[in-house]
């Protein structure tokens, strides 16, 4: 019995301490008589542009976007949507869910503040009503608390109708639209009492992230949410399944809403991020927020009239919309965005903004690929074939690229091809790098969007989908020497009362290029003299300046692409249909480089000329003009070229110009020790690699006979791996062993492939120039690879065009890592990153894939040039100070400061890189034409 007593006194006491704590609470809030007048107090944010003229302000353009209506003139589908997704037992607690309050409480306890919701109906009205902007921010306890007895008290002193009520009209929809009634006049034009059911729950779905979920810019997230919505209405018994999956397909008709501001596409993407990052209370309730954005107003209308004028000169080509951004070189701000020529023209869909949408490239997208492949050991000297080529689709049919003017030009180097944008060396680029390289730099450069895995070679052209914003972003990576910096559109925030909130700060950049690689790729495309045979000598892309710049055309001629930059801004240009359907023949040469052109001249028409700056890791060679090695005596045409330092030219016995000795008797080719004479003589070839030798005789250009076979010789193993064997089964760091001989021998190059019968290697290496008796070819770790079958292959390549193989297949089996299976969100669970936070930049750390070694990483500065080949007659060395600029013809030009330039510190000495260029395979990988 006294135990019992016990427990009672205990209880009692308890009870009387937690009313006390109730009313101590109670007393200091503010009264809930207050809910109604309070509801409605707005704030108007501003938005600026760079000089500080308004380009919007963020409040109700018809004196406030928000109709108050009586629950009984609200659908009630929409007021059934409401409850269903936001508070399911709304009329049948007092203020608050207690299940989910004790979950709350626990959580606060634990991690000492608030990381879980609970929140009903009734407490997001209190703590958006009654609440400080400052309170309501905190995620603590004392604020979870305060929360909890205002609604207690709130849902005490008003019916639930009409708490209801004024949730209704209260609650934020997107697009200035706040209460139910502005919001179905925004999205619908159409009265909140005659909402349908697919109507009402898909606007239900809105308040908990209206810019994520805006159904006119992100159509298919807003959908996604309408179904969960709906799915909760089942679950709560207000409609059947029928009806939900009825509502569900039921095609609904968006009205954009009426507005009238200063570029517009790209102050709507501000806004969009501001809600993002703040929230929409931030933006609409007091004290507001004063944003200074990145837009330049001058360049902001030059943009806006170039597009303007030239998809008006192009309605003949059935053309009706383009897009322009424009990014600084240095800071990565958004001086300009065009989302399309005419922000109301709703036949064209200009209310879509064709800046952020991803469309197909086109070759736009092959100054990627090269970057690859010179991290794998190309040069602008590389010499490729530009020969017919065909590859399996993987749908049993053939995938046989093309290049633009359907013409084959047989023996190309790189810089060539890809000043002409040449197809077919493109596609053999990606075939030699493989396509999770090309993925891997997407990516590095900023580039979100090529994540699917059943790509193919035809990726090389562009047949992935990218947003015009984030390929000009990937630029700006190569304009910068390498040291990317994200867009940025927002350089400064206040509150209404002046104070700083957020100030962007231009961060250094993450080094994600070598700088003689981005230079290298900016020589390519700034070289008019090299990409004159194909574009002519006065095209768009020559400015009076130095300028690098790539077109891109996608199939049927839907996309039409310039993307180029000088040392100062990068220019992107789209042009095309917002529905995808074809223009007429219109190119990118012909639809967008005349925009790029017209905008870059008149933004610069007043600004010093300044050219690009070579890194001292560039170093000028003599070459063969048409082969890209070192010259042999041979070779009747020379010229200049760059290189990385630690990635030379081939040397003259790679060169396609040779003297062979011929046995005329059995019309084979001996060792060049062999005696004159006696049926032995010297002859003049070009010889070139294997798949170039039908298009050398289909023009008369008689290629040497096979290599004599001497007795010793018969039966011998020239490309064969010995280790590991067929069906081995391997783990870590495997040493491959094998043979790799020739009679004339040249290079070898040891590469894999997944599966037993793959359509396309990836090299494990650059190619090595020294034969293997009966060695190690190679090591592979397998660790990052997935496990399962795999082939192996050695290829052997003779100096006349012969070509040797050898395969094994082997079973990677790794020990399984006992890792938490991740899961594949639709949305990131975390706010979408702020576009001008500035965090210190991370070391460059290229790692690897388990698709894609990893690729080492070079410093800029050799303390000396390493040990490799350069000789006098051959090497010339940039001028003393090795920041000098390759000049361009008629240019003035003004250096860049040195303090200007952003270049890293090497943490790892010189990695040694091989001084032979591989040709490229002629193993396919599945693509679509």
């Amino acid at each position: 019995m006294w135990v019992m007593l016990g427990w009672g006194v205990l209880f009692t006491g308890l009870l009387v301490l937690g009313l006390v704590g109730y009313f101590y609470i109670a007393a200091q809030l503010p009264p809930p008589e207050e809910l109604e007048r309070r509801a409605f107090r707005f704030a108007s944010s501003q938005i600026y542009d760079r000089e500080g003229g308004l380009l919007w302000e963020l409040i109700d353009p018809y004196g406030g976007r928000r109709t108050w209506v009586p629950l009984q003139r609200i659908s009630r589908y929409a007021v059934a949507a409401t409850i269903a997704t936001e508070d399911r037992f709304f009329y049948a607690h007092v203020g608050v869910d207690p299940i989910a309050m004790i979950r709350a409480l626990y959580y606060a306890l634990s991690e000492g503040e608030v990381v879980s919701g609970g929140s009903t109906i009734t407490q997001q009205l209190v703590r958006n009503v009654l609440l400080s902007p400052e309170e309501r921010a905190q995620k603590t306890l004392r604020r979870k608390l305060r929360e909890a007895v205002l609604a207690i008290e709130v849902a005490r002193r008003y019916p639930k109708d009409k708490i209801l009520e004024i949730y209704l009209n209260q609650i934020y929809y997107g697009n200035l639209a706040y209460g139910i009634e502005a919001a179905a006049q925004t999205y619908f034009g159409k009265s909140a009492a005659d909402l349908n059911l697919a109507e009402a729950a898909l606007l239900a779905g809105l308040p908990q992230a209206p810019a994520t979920y805006d159904p006119i810019v992100y159509p298919e997230r807003a959908k996604k949410r309408q179904q969960i919505v709906l799915g909760l209405m089942v679950e709560a018994g207000y409609v059947t399944q029928a009806e939900a999956l009825a509502a569900y397909q039921q095609y609904l008709e968006y009205k954009p809403p009426p507005l009238q501001l200063r570029a517009p596409h790209f102050v709507i993407y501000v806004r969009q991020l501001l809600e993002s990052r703040y929230g929409a209370d931030a933006l609409y309730h007091e004290p507001g927020l004063k944003v200074v954005t990145t837009l330049d107003p001058r360049i902001q209308a030059v943009a806006e009239e170039e597009v303007t004028r030239q998809i008006a000169a192009l309605r003949h080509k059935d053309v009706s919309n383009g897009a322009a951004v424009v990014l600084n070189v240095k800071t990565g701000e958004i001086l300009a965005l065009v989302g399309s020529p005419d922000f109301y023209d709703e036949r064209a869909a200009g209310q879509v903004n064709m800046a952020l949408q991803p469309r197909q490239p086109g070759s736009a997208i092959k100054p990627l690929t090269y970057l690859a492949a010179f991290e794998r050991g190309w040069t602008p000297a590389t010499l490729i074939m530009d020969v017919p080529v065909e590859y399996p689709d993987g749908k049993g049919g053939v995938y046989r690229p093309v290049n633009y003017d359907g013409k084959f030009r047989g023996p190309v180097l790189v810089r060539i091809a890809l000043a002409n944008s040449l197809n077919i060396p493109a596609v053999k680029a990606l075939e030699f790098v493989g396509i999770p390289a090309l993925q891997e730099m997407a990516r590095r450069l900023g580039i979100t969007t090529l994540t699917r895995r059943d790509y193919g070679l035809a990726l090389a052209l562009g047949s992935g989908e990218v947003s015009l914003l984030e390929l000009a972003g990937a630029y700006q990576a190569m304009a910068n020497g390498g040291r990317r910096i994200p867009p940025v559109a927002v350089l400064r925030v206040t509150d209404g009362l002046g104070r700083l909130i957020e100030a962007y700060q231009p961060p250094p950049g993450e080094v994600v290029l070598r700088p003689e690689h981005a230079y290298l790729i900016t020589h390519i495309l700034a070289d008019n003299e090299a990409r004159t045979p194909l574009f002519g000598a006065n095209s768009p892309l020559r400015l009076s300046r130095p300028a690098a710049a790539k077109t891109g055309t996608t199939n049927d001629f839907r996309d039409s692409w310039t993307i180029g930059y000088t040392p100062d801004v990068v220019v992107g240009v789209w042009v095309g249909n917002a529905d995808n359907h074809p223009t007429r023949g219109l190119s990118g040469l012909d639809g967008a480089a005349p925009i790029w052109h017209a905008i870059m001249e008149r933004i610069l028409a007043n600004t010093p000329i300044h050219d690009f700056v070579r890194p001292r890791g560039v170093i000028e060679m003599e070459i063969c003009a048409d082969s890209g090695t070192i010259p042999s005596p041979e070779c009747p045409h020379r010229r200049r070229e760059l290189f990385a330092y630690d990635q030379l030219p081939l040397g003259p016995e790679h060169d396609i110009h040779q003297r062979l000795r011929v046995d005329t008797r059995a019309n084979c080719v001996v060792s060049h020790d062999h005696p004159l004479g006696e049926g032995i003589e010297e002859r003049y070839y070009r010889v070139y690699p294997p798949e170039g030798r039908a298009w050398a005789l289909e023009h008369g250009i008689e290629q040497p006979p096979p290599p004599c076979v001497s007795p010793d010789s018969e039966g011998m193993a020239i490309a064969a791996i010995h280790w590991p064997g067929d069906g081995h089964l391997i783990a870590g760091v495997v040493s491959i062993q094998g043979v790799a001989l020739a009679a004339g021998f040249s290079h070898y190059v040891v590469e894999y492939g997944v599966g037993w019968s793959p359509e396309t290697f990836v090299p494990l290496s650059a190619p090595r120039t020294q034969p293997v008796e009966g060695g190690v070819l190679a090591e592979w770790d397998t660790r990052p690879h997935p496990n399962g079958p795999y082939t192996l292959r050695v290829v052997v390549y003779d100096h006349y065009g012969g070509r040797y193989e050898g395969r094994s297949t082997v079973v990677v089996d790794n020990p399984l890592s006992e890792a938490t299976p991740g899961w594949l969100w639709e949305e990131p669970s975390t706010p979408i990153p702020w576009p001008f936070e500035a965090f210190p930049p991370e070391p460059l750390e290229v790692t690897s894939t388990p698709e894609q070694p990893s690729v080492p990483v070079a410093p800029l500065f050799p303390p000396e040039l390493p040990g490799v080949p350069q000789p006098d007659s051959h090497l010339t060395p940039s001028p003393e100070g090795d920041l000098s600029p390759w000049l361009w013809p008629e240019a003035t030009v003004t250096p860049t400061p040195e303090d200007q330039m952003w270049f890293p510190i090497p943490e790892e000495p010189p990695v040694p890189w091989p001084t032979a260029t591989p040709w490229p395979t002629d193993h396919s990988s599945v693509a679509t034409p």
